[in-house]
């Protein structure tokens, strides 16, 4: 006769993308008894509050790591099919490639001079994708919404076999949903603290404050899941993960426009200062074009403001939001002449050290502590196979849809 499983109490802490599809898979997985377990979602502010509400939501089997990408990329397509991902959370398989284009299209009065010195790239291309050799330089017959006079080359990077998109906050409100429906408590609150016993350093309690409040409260926890993405070191100091600010706009254009992901490369006009000193200067805004007729655009990073303690907190320079919009309304007049509907800001966690840039996924040397966090950009992209892999972990004793050996965290703390 099989042993009577023992009531687990399990806190995830973060309600960002990580978090909430973690949830789900712990929700969702055979030995998940709601009767029986309880399993908590802490959020501090509100569900994809922060860069999984903001993100720009490319899926790419040419993404890294190469060790979680495969999994997660097939995770989106099943948790689609499964759930109506395309009218839920704007699923669908997109053409991918890197655009260089000269900007000709006049600019708006309002224009300033759109350079940042303190921009840092996102990284979202790695050096194995950057080298992967293009089949053609012809650009597609309905990429038709960028000015065909100013285009020097178009390189394909993916195509709907290989290269998908889901709206981020939508699937991260739905897997959040989704989870909750199975028997998941969502408790809206800042985590303070992660309370360990002093006779095997287990945890034992996750210490927060109430939204709306200033007094403590305690969660009692067998297991702690730590998916706090560029706020993990607040709650974890020991966390080598840094924050990076992002920023990004959303426009209405003014017609529908092709499913195409673009990694883009302006020359930008040269100002009155710098026409004839040889310095001119190039944007990189990527561009994801949605269903539902919206154009997400980001620009680079910056570090000029440190993270702030909560994700309702972030600051938006609108005049970084004003430069993307002034750099990709040069290269299209459905773009230029479309209507701006959000101008956003959001914090990427990064991973230092370890020699391989994150994300740290699994066990921390604590008992009952296990991590998901420091996915840089493409937390989107592998939010699924994470949740799978923790969710197996913590119920199973082990992560076995991928080798994750790779991201353990021992490598960076």
């Amino acid at each position: 006769m099989a042993a009577e499983q023992k009531p687990r109490n399990i806190v995830i802490i973060g309600g960002g993308i990580i978090g909430s599809t973690t949830a789900y898979f712990m929700s969702h997985h055979e030995q998940f008894d709601r009767e029986r377990d309880r399993i908590t979602l802490l959020e501090a502010t509100k569900i994809a509050g922060g860069a999984s509400g903001k993100a720009g939501g490319l899926l790419a089997l040419w993404a890294y790591p190469s060790c979680l990408v495969p999994l997660s990329y097939r995770l989106h397509k099943e948790l689609s099919d499964i759930h109506n991902g395309p009218e839920r959370w704007g699923y669908r398989a997109v053409h991918c490639g890197q655009l260089d284009m000269y900007g000709l299209l006049p600019k708006s009065a309002k224009s300033n001079n759109p350079a940042h010195s303190a921009s840092i790239p996102l990284q979202k291309r790695s050096g194995k994708a950057k080298s992967v050799p293009h089949a053609t330089p012809r650009v597609p017959k309905d990429l038709d919404w960028v000015h065909a006079d100013g285009i020097q080359a178009y390189d394909p990077m993916g195509d709907p076999s290989t290269t998908a998109q889901v709206h981020p906050y939508q699937f991260t409100t739905a897997m959040a949903q989704l989870a909750e429906e199975r028997g998941v408590r969502i408790v809206y609150g800042s985590a303070t603290k992660i309370t360990q016993s002093e006779t095997d350093g287990a945890v034992t309690a996750v210490t927060y404050i109430p939204k709306g409040t200033t007094e403590e409260q305690h969660l009692a926890a067998d297991t702690v899941v730590l998916t706090a993405g560029p706020w993990t070191r607040t709650i974890w100091p020991r966390a080598p993960i840094s924050a990076l600010r992002a920023h990004s706009v959303t426009i209405q254009p003014t017609r529908p426009v092709s499913a195409y992901a673009l990694f883009t490369s302006i020359s930008l006009p040269a100002s009155p200062k710098t026409r004839g000193s040889g310095s001119a200067k190039t944007a990189t805004p990527e561009i994801y074009a949605r269903p539902n007729n919206e154009v997400y655009a980001c620009g680079e990073g910056d570090t000029l403001i440190p993270l702030p303690t909560a994700t309702d907190l972030v600051q938006v320079d609108e005049a970084r939001c004003q430069e993307i919009v002034e750099q990709v309304g040069l290269i299209s007049e459905e773009l230029r002449d479309g209507e701006v509907t959000a101008r956003q800001a959001c914090y990427l966690p990064n991973v230092s050290g370890g020699g391989g840039g994150g994300p740290m996924v699994g066990e921390t040397g604590v008992k009952g502590l296990v991590m998901g966090a420091g996915h840089t950009c493409w937390g989107i992209q592998n939010a699924p196979g994470t949740g799978k892999c923790l969710s197996e972990l913590v119920w199973e004793g082990e992560m076995k849809s991928a080798r994750l050996g790779s991201l353990d965290p021992g490598k960076y703390m």
